[in-house]
């Protein structure tokens, strides 16, 4: 079996080397993901530039791909370029901090690269950890996020993956680790009303001309069952299952319209 293996935070991150490691005793492992940082980028493909993919020698030793564009580029060269045929399983991650509610679906891109190969009809899970700045270890003198829990239950989620496919209409699992987990159970959950109100620095080159850098506060409404409640309140490992499909009712807007 294989698994094809991306993230949005650059093929020399930690959660992503987590992820393959996490992995490796159950299939073989394929990592191709951005050269660089790509957080917040959503879904987007380069379509007007060319793409440049380069090998890396990954700290484990083995070998992985970085590729001169978005998570979803890389997506699309590790399936159509660096694999021979398609994998038996996806991942996207292990991000370094979480991707709760129903904004990031669009904004992140850990779920832009789960959302290109979920289309695909390939099983997939984006994970990401819930991370502060307290929760660093230190090891070999260099500040380290710990990502052996996370690690942990991405293998036993992509065990059951593996071996039973996704239901039919799930496409993707969106699964998000807490930092001080209570147990090792999966909490299933549903997306809570996570947005952000876009907050727009405005400042002044050496030149005075005008620049701008955009940011925002987060809004939040989490009530239990949530996907923020449970796992920052709950400190449960949540697990939302997703679909492609974002077709609404389409009887109401016809009585609508008439």
């Amino acid at each position: 079996m294989k698994a094809l293996i991306c993230n949005d935070d650059g093929i020399t991150a930690s959660g992503i080397l987590a992820a393959k490691k996490a992995v490796d005793e159950i299939c073989d492992t394929y990592v191709v993901a951005p050269e660089t940082q790509q957080s917040g980028i959503g879904h987007a493909l380069t379509l007007y530039e060319p793409l440049r993919v380069n090998e890396h020698i990954l700290r484990d030793g083995s070998k992985g791909y970085g590729v001169g564009g978005t998570p979803t580029d890389a997506v699309t060269i590790g399936l159509f370029q660096i694999l021979d045929e398609k994998p038996d399983l996806m991942i996207s991650g292990i991000n370094t901090g979480y991707n709760i509610g129903k904004a990031e679906l669009t904004t992140s891109g850990t779920l832009g690269a789960a959302l290109e190969a979920a289309s695909f009809g390939i099983p997939t899970i984006a994970i990401s950890l819930e991370v502060t700045k307290d929760y660093i270890k230190f090891e070999n003198g260099e500040n380290e996020i710990d990502f052996d829990f996370a690690g942990k239950m991405l293998k036993k989620l992509s065990k059951i993956v593996l071996k039973k496919g996704l239901p039919e209409g799930i496409d993707l699992l969106n699964v998000n680790i807490p930092e001080e987990p209570v147990d090792e159970e999966f909490e299933v959950v549903k997306l809570g009303k996570r947005m952000y109100v876009p907050v727009i620095d405005k400042r002044l080159d050496p030149r005075e001309k005008p620049y701008y850098w955009i940011g925002g506060d987060p809004y939040e409404e989490d009530e239990p069952g949530s996907d923020g409640y449970e796992l920052r309140k709950a400190h449960k490992t949540t697990v939302t299952p997703l679909k492609i499909d974002l077709t609404a009712d389409m009887g109401l807007l016809k009585e609508w319209l008439k």
